[in-house]
């Protein structure tokens, strides 16, 4: 029947692009709209949807998190640094000279590995390795203006895929650094662990076709990976997501760079790991001396340039190209200030055109002023062009002064020097990083973790460079993933993604509230940071999981996934067995039931411990669980009700578990009280 529509059996093969049979049965097509509803029409036939296009989104990064190969115990000694797990990595592909993916002292490839080395372009058979034991590609469906100047292989031309790869599992290497900057040995979080490549994302901008992604799902899922990472936009992919789920493979995506603004969240599905993006304990202050003999401390990304030498500051407003045309920028150090007139709740994009614009008008150096948030990564482009160094508007304010008041304005911007540890306030949430809730799925509390994100240092082709994303905390997931799966293979994905959100911190080390960098910098809540920041340490020894048999998905989504028996959509998603609660429409009383399990001592005692949101009244019953050799799974409830006739925002609480072995297990939970369904937020 199918060949009756697309006319010829040849004319029905030739536009057939992928076929799917491992994730979901289905295929993907070049059809024209009346084939599309032809084919709708059809008997068996589920769904039939266009298929979009999405973009991809340590030397100290992994110490930072508790992951140190000097600690004799914990989760990376504890796991055998990953050994044997094996991570397949959904990106632009990989550049397997990097000495970050050397298979030295490598056993042999795991029997259950079922994939392939494909080859191609400038990436023959040899390119895999007991490190890289596989690795395909797909362009049946890319565009040819994002295949130039790519590899029609396995290779990475962007670099993406290499960091992401790099940061989730790449060997110790020492003594990196970018030019002197964040030296120390470079590794990925699960250096035993192996690698899958599966390139989807194409051209320097990463462009992914949903159609490859699914199809790279589908691959994965017949080549036996434990553990998918995406760093890449998009819905979450539920016609193959859900199936590697049920095969037992922890899917980690990136949470999107669209942050601060509220409900920009990406791949906000149930059965996934959604991941924001935080900054670490490491600074870059860059030295910026005035004529008159003041100094400040910037910071910045300065390691190349000649002698440091005093030059010409001009002030260049907003640094528009109009506004430099009115001043003479030639030979000197241009100051875009302007506070008044902030263009963007996200400076990222409008720092890297005023570094343009400075270029482009053949200045010496740029001082950009911003509000607090870490863009740091952007400047290492000023190298070999201009000094660049970013300010708050207080010391851009004294450096406007210096220029209006004297007779020669005189800067001089020193190279930059790095600074770590504890001096260095962390973790915040990146500003760039998404935010929930999900518009979606608001019932679903997204992300639901935070990872190292900012200014992470990682391979790119041979060398080793500084990128920022959540990307870039995509793969730190991943790689803790790997750990626990080594540490508890028997453990679901729920039960993993249980762990992970049910441990994580809300504060620093010093005990003060995470806070989420954008406009204003504010503390961060549930919708910035899920369950908090990552801590891989308590997560291998929690206490409690929630757990979730797959086929529970079921009947909380609809037919149009592609899934058989998945039409049943009466079910609020708030009633799943997930470590966190999200109720956006609490009107009077609403009770909500959990199922935990003991994963620690057999003989455990937990009290509750539940923080209300504002304007809500929780009750917790029973509110002490015990558990015993013949009770290791308990049910307990909790009773929302609302204590104000509000048409209101979303409030924060939490309900936490405590036995007296030390474990913590906190379910993050927001809430918002209504009159009106489906109300306008104009408040």
């Amino acid at each position: 029947m199918l060949t009756s529509l697309l006319g010829s059996k040849e004319e029905a093969m030739s536009s057939i692009l992928y076929n799917y049979k491992h994730g979901f049965s289905g295929f993907a097509a070049m059809l024209t709209e009346s084939q599309s509803k032809d084919i709708a029409e059809l008997p068996g036939v589920m769904s039939v949807r266009p298929s979009r296009v999405y973009k991809i989104q340590t030397t100290r990064s992994w110490d930072y998190l508790g992951l140190s190969y000097n600690q004799p115990k914990g989760l990376l000694h504890d796991s055998h640094l990953g050994e044997d797990i094996i991570i397949g990595m959904v990106d632009t592909g990989i550049w397997p000279e990097s000495p970050s993916f050397s298979d030295a002292g490598f056993g042999p490839i795991p029997s259950r590995w079922k994939g392939i080395c494909q080859t191609g372009v400038t990436f023959s058979a040899s390119n895999c390795s007991r490190k890289i034991i596989g690795a395909r590609w797909y362009t049946n469906d890319v565009d040819s203006e994002d295949l130039k100047g790519d590899s029609l292989s396995p290779r990475d031309s962007n670099g993406h895929g290499t960091h992401t790869a790099s940061t989730a599992a790449g060997v110790l290497v020492g003594n990196v650094s970018v030019h002197g900057l964040a030296s120390g040995a470079a590794r990925g979080g699960a250096p035993r662990a192996r690698l899958a490549i599966y390139k989807s994302c194409w051209g320097s901008s990463g462009s992914c076709s949903e159609a490859a992604v699914l199809k790279a799902i589908d691959d994965a899922i017949h080549d036996g990976v434990d553990v998918l990472s995406l760093s890449l936009g998009g819905n979450g992919y539920p016609e193959g997501s859900l199936n590697a789920v049920v095969k037992g493979i922890t899917l980690v995506f990136a949470g999107g760079n669209d942050g601060p603004s509220m409900q920009t969240i990406d791949n906000a599905l149930p059965w996934v790991l959604t991941v924001a993006a935080s900054t670490i304990d490491r600074s870059f202050p860059t030295l910026i001396t005035l004529g008159n003999g003041q100094y400040f401390h910037g910071q910045g990304i300065n390691y190349e340039g000649g002698k440091e030498t005093f030059k010409q500051l001009v002030y260049g407003g907003s640094c528009s190209r109009d506004s430099l045309n009115k001043t003479e920028v030639n030979g000197s150090v241009v100051l875009c200030y302007t506070p008044s007139d902030i263009t963007s709740m996200n400076p990222r994009s409008d720092l890297v055109t005023n570094v343009n614009n400075v270029i482009a008008a053949n200045g010496a150096g740029v001082i950009y002023a911003q509000y607090t948030t870490n863009i740091l990564y952007v400047l290492e482009g000023c190298n070999g062009f201009l000094v660049c160094a970013v300010v708050d508007f207080e010391i851009a304010n004294q450096i406007l002064n210096y220029y209006q008041t004297s007779v020669q304005s005189l800067i001089k911007v020193s190279p930059t020097k790095d600074v770590n540890g504890p001096t260095v306030l962390s973790p915040n949430i990146a500003a760039f990083s998404s935010r929930g809730p999900s518009i979606i799925f608001p019932q679903l509390l997204k992300p639901d973790i935070a990872a190292p994100g900012v200014t992470i240092l990682a391979a790119i082709g041979s060398s080793y460079h500084f990128d920022s994303g959540t990307s870039m905390a995509c793969p730190h997931i991943s790689g803790i993933v790997a750990l626990l799966k080594s540490l508890h293979p028997s453990w679901s994905p729920a039960a993993i993604k249980s762990a992970l959100v049910t441990t994580a911190s809300i504060n620093n080390e010093y005990g003060w509230p995470i806070e989420a960098e954008g406009l204003p910098r504010k503390l961060a809540d549930p919708f910035d940071f899920g369950g908090g920041h990552v801590n891989p340490n308590r997560a291998a020894d929690p206490g409690l999981i929630f757990d979730i048999d797959p086929k529970d998905y079921l009947n909380y989504f609809n037919c149009s996934i592609g899934i058989p028996d998945a039409c049943d959509s009466t079910k609020p998603l708030y009633y799943l067995n997930l470590p966190s609660i999200s109720i956006p429409n609490l009107k009077n009383t609403l009770t909500i039931w959990r199922t935990v399990t003991n994963v620690g001592s057999t003989d455990a005692v937990y009290e509750s411990i539940p923080e209300s949101p504002v304007g809500v009244k929780m009750v917790v019953e029973p509110s002490i669980l015990v558990f015993n050799v013949t009770h290791k799974v308990l049910t307990f409830k909790v009773e929302f009700t609302a204590t104000v006739k509000l048409q209101g925002d979303y409030t924060f609480g939490s309900l936490t578990w405590y036995d007296k072995d030390g474990h913590s297990v906190r379910m993050p939970i927001a809430a918002r009280i209504v009159i009106q369904d489906f109300f306008a937020d104009t408040s």
